[in-house]
C-alpha cells in the first residue's frame, strides 16, 4: 500500500512541513525496522530519543520522517514537525490501518488489578453469545497496552480474519502516552484503584486521571451506531468518580455498596466461589471455579457486560462455571503434594493482600509468602507490601522480583522497612529467587498454602538489561517432582 505522506499526517497538527506529497509505503518508530520507501517517527523514550536515530532511518532509505524537535534532518527526505510525536504516531497509525476501532466492538478494561482475568471472563462470555472476539492484554503482549502502531496493526488484522468484538487491558501508560488514542471504545470497564506506578504518575490523584480518560472519551465523536456504556466497580472507593466522570450510560456491580450487579449469599472455598444475583427482576445463582472474592469482583465485571450485550442469563452462568483460570492468576501447582502452592501476579499491596487473604480463608494452616518487588518501579510500594506480608502471613521469604538496573538487596532493604512493623512475624531475606522457592516449598507442611506472588504468567526474570528465563510456576513445578516434596 502507498499513501501521499499528507494523507498519513490526516488530522494531525503540523508545525511545518516539507515533501507532503512523497509516498509514503509503511510506518515505524523503530529505525531498524524501516524499509526503503517508508515514514519514520521519532518517539522520545525513557532511555534513548528517536531523533538520536534519524540518520540510521535515513540509511535504511526511509522517505518521511515525523518529528517533535529541530533536528538535523538529512536532505532529500520528506519531513513534518508536530508538538508531539506520540500523538502523532497514533493518528498516522490509524490512517494507515484505515481506523479498524470503527469495525469493532471495544471493550476497554482498565483499573490497578484484575484486568487480566476480567478480559479474559468478558471474552469467554462474549463467545458464548455468538460474539467472535480476541484479547489483548498481558499475558500475549510484552506490553499491557501495546504501542499505538502494533494496536492498530493487530485490530486491522482481526477486523479482517471476522473478529467483532476486542476486549482489552487498558493500562494508565497506555492511556498517557497515547497509545489507545484513536481507538473509538464502546465500553468501558473499572475494576479498582490502589497504589501503583507512583514512579511514573505524581500521586494518586494523577494515576486515577489518567484512567478518567477512558470514561471521559466514551461516547464522543463516532462513526458507528452502537451503544456506548460504561461498566463500573461501585464498591471501590473511586467507583462514584468514575461514575460521574462520563457521559454515557453506567452499570454499577459490587457486593457491599447498592449496585446494579450485585452478588449476594457468598460463599468462598479453595474449589471457587458461588454466589447469588438478581437483575431486573431475574435471580441467577453463579458457581466459579476461580477462588477468592477478588476473582468475584472481576466476574461481576462480566457478567455486567454479558448482561448489558443480551446474552442470555443460563448462558453466562454456564459459560461462567466453565473457566478454569488464567495462566499466573491463582493458578495452583499441585504435583500430588500435600499442601497447596499457588502463583499469582500479585505485585501491588492490594493485589498481594488479595491474595493473601483468600489463603487464609482457605487454609487451617500456615501462609507461605514468597514475594519481592521490581527494580525500576513505584518504590513507594514496597514497604507496603512488606506490611501486607506481615500481616497477613505467618512465613515471609522476600527475594529477587525483575530487579532491573537495581541492587536485589536494596529493593528488598525497603520491602524490610514495611515487615518489620509487624510483630510476631517470621521472614527471611533469599535474593536468589530458585532458591526462595525451593525453601518455601521445602518448609510447608501438610495444610500449609505458599504463595509464590509478582510474576505469575512470566517467563522471564529481567536482571540489569537481560530477559533470562524463569517461570515461577514450572521453576515450582519442577521442584515439587525433582526433590519429591510430597
Amino acid at each position: 500500500m502507498t499513501v501521499t505522506f499528507r494523507q498519513l499526517l490526516t488530522g494531525i497538527d503540523i508545525e511545518a512541513a516539507q515533501g507532503l506529497e512523497t509516498p509514503v509505503t509503511g510506518i515505524y518508530y523503530d529505525s531498524r525496522q524501516v524499509q526503503p520507501g517508508s515514514a519514520f517517527v521519532c518517539i522520545p523514550g525513557y532511555r534513548t530519543d528517536g531523533h538520536s536515530y534519524i540518520e540510521d532511518a535515513a540509511s535504511r532509505e526511509a522517505a518521511a520522517l515525523i518529528v517533535s524537535q529541530d533536528a538535523l534532518l538529512p536532505p532529500g527526505l520528506a519531513w513534518a514537525r508536530v508538538r508531539d510525536t506520540r500523538a502523532a504516531l497514533a493518528a498516522a497509525a490509524a490512517n494507515w490501518y484505515g481506523h479498524p476501532s470503527r469495525e469493532l466492538s471495544l471493550f476497554g478494561v482498565t483499573g490497578t488489578n484484575g484486568k487480566t482475568t476480567t478480559t479474559h471472563l468478558i471474552e469467554a462470555v462474549l463467545q458464548a453469545g455468538g460474539e467472535s472476539t480476541a484479547v489483548i492484554g498481558t499475558i500475549w503482549n510484552q506490553r499491557t497496552t501495546p504501542e499505538s502502531l502494533d494496536l492498530q496493526r493487530m485490530l486491522r488484522q482481526w477486523a479482517g480474519q471476522g473478529i467483532r468484538s476486542v476486549a482489552m487491558e487498558v493500562s494508565s501508560h497506555g492511556i498517557y502516552l497515547k497509545r489507545v488514542a484513536y481507538c473509538e471504545f464502546d465500553v468501558a470497564v473499572f475494576t479498582n484503584l490502589t497504589q501503583d506506578h507512583l514512579d511514573f504518575h505524581q500521586n494518586l490523584r494523577d494515576y486515577l486521571a489518567v484512567k478518567l480518560q477512558l470514561f471521559q472519551g466514551l461516547g464522543g465523536s463516532r462513526s458507528k451506531q452502537r451503544r456506548c456504556y460504561a461498566v463500573i466497580n461501585i464498591d471501590d472507593p473511586s467507583g462514584i468518580e468514575v461514575v460521574r466522570s462520563t457521559r454515557v450510560p453506567v452499570v454499577t456491580y459490587g457486593i457491599q455498596e447498592k449496585a446494579d450487579i450485585r452478588a449476594r449469599d457468598l460463599r468462598l472455598s479453595e474449589r471457587g466461589a458461588e454466589f447469588a444475583v438478581s437483575y431486573q427482576g431475574q435471580d441467577m445463582n453463579f458457581r466459579i471455579s476461580l477462588p477468592g472474592r477478588f476473582n468475584v469482583y472481576n466476574s461481576l465485571a462480566a457478567i455486567a457486560v454479558g448482561l448489558s450485550e443480551g446474552v442470555a442469563p443460563a448462558l453466562i452462568e454456564e459459560t461462567l462455571a466453565k473457566v478454569a483460570g488464567v495462566p499466573g492468576r491463582f493458578q495452583v501447582v499441585d504435583q500430588g503434594q500435600e499442601f497447596t502452592v499457588v502463583v499469582d501476579y500479585a505485585h501491588t499491596p492490594d493485589g498481594l493482600e488479595n491474595v493473601l487473604r483468600t489463603a487464609r480463608d482457605l487454609t487451617s494452616g500456615r501462609v507461605i509468602a514468597v514475594f519481592g518487588c521490581g527494580g525500576d518501579r513505584d518504590a513507594g510500594k514496597r514497604p507496603l507490601m512488606g506490611k501486607v506480608a506481615g500481616q497477613l502471613s505467618d512465613v515471609a521469604i522476600l527475594t529477587s522480583d525483575n530487579p532491573r538496573s537495581e541492587e536485589p538487596l536494596e529493593i528488598i532493604r525497603q520491602i524490610e522497612a514495611g515487615i518489620r512493623d509487624v510483630d510476631d512475624i517470621y521472614y527471611e531475606v533469599i535474593p536468589d529467587r530458585r532458591e526462595a522457592i525451593r525453601q518455601a516449598l521445602q518448609s510447608a507442611q501438610a495444610g500449609d498454602f505458599v504463595v509464590i506472588a509478582g510474576k505469575g504468567h512470566e517467563t522471564y526474570q529481567i536482571i540489569g538489561d537481560q530477559a533470562l528465563p524463569f517461570d515461577d510456576y514450572q521453576v515450582a513445578r519442577e521442584i515439587l517432582q525433582k526433590e519429591n516434596i510430597l
